[in-house]
């Protein structure tokens, strides 16, 4: 009998502690949208070689997720814009004179529009995608496992530096995950 109860507050008290979490495997972007449009990104920023590398990460992401297919904008129930506003690279550790380690941080504004209505359903004016990369002269490697960037994108090649190069395609990741995120669990 005490056996019963006990398992009965453990499974109401686990049923609680589910409920309040407020995490769900479900989508919560809307089941009516069922497609989307990638535009190309423009790019704002001084750089060279960003926007193509950007769009393709943002549709990859969707064609591997499988929510929404990617269609050309007039068979869209979205449409995804944006711009590429700001490549920006910050020292962050040095030896002697020298920059060791460097930040790399990539900034996007984005939209997301409902074809049918023409509403904007969402805008987000600043959205970042960042890294790090040491300089050969750090004597650290900066060769580590970057995930996907390392993977699908390939690397930005308009920079000085091997080591930016390929900072600079992981910020690009990391800033198509983040849009792509957005798009799928609007919360």
């Amino acid at each position: 009998m005490r056996h019963n109860r006990f398992i009965l507050a453990l499974a109401a008290l686990s049923a609680l502690c589910l409920a309040g979490c407020g995490y769900t495997t479900k989508s919560s972007l809307d089941p009516k949208y069922r497609t989307i449009a990638v535009s190309p990104f423009y790019d704002e920023s001084r750089e060279y070689d960003l926007q193509a590398p950007l769009t393709n990460a943002v549709i990859r992401k969707f064609l591997h997720d499988g929510r929404l297919d990617v269609v050309t904008e007039k068979d869209a129930d979205l449409i995804l814009e944006g711009k590429i506003l700001n490549y920006k690279l910050k020292g962050l550790t040095y030896q002697k004179d020298e920059t060791t380690q460097f930040i790399v941080v990539i900034t996007a504004a984005v939209r997301l529009r409902e074809v049918q209505s023409g509403t904007t359903l969402w805008e987000e004016p600043v959205v970042a995608g960042e890294t790090t990369y040491y300089t050969r002269a750090a004597g650290q490697s900066s060769d580590r496992l970057r995930g996907n960037a390392e993977t699908f994108l390939p690397t930005v090649r308009s920079f000085a530096s091997e080591e930016e190069n390929r900072a600079a395609s992981e910020a690009l990741e990391q800033l198509a995950s983040d849009i792509f995120y957005r798009v799928v669990e609007p919360w």
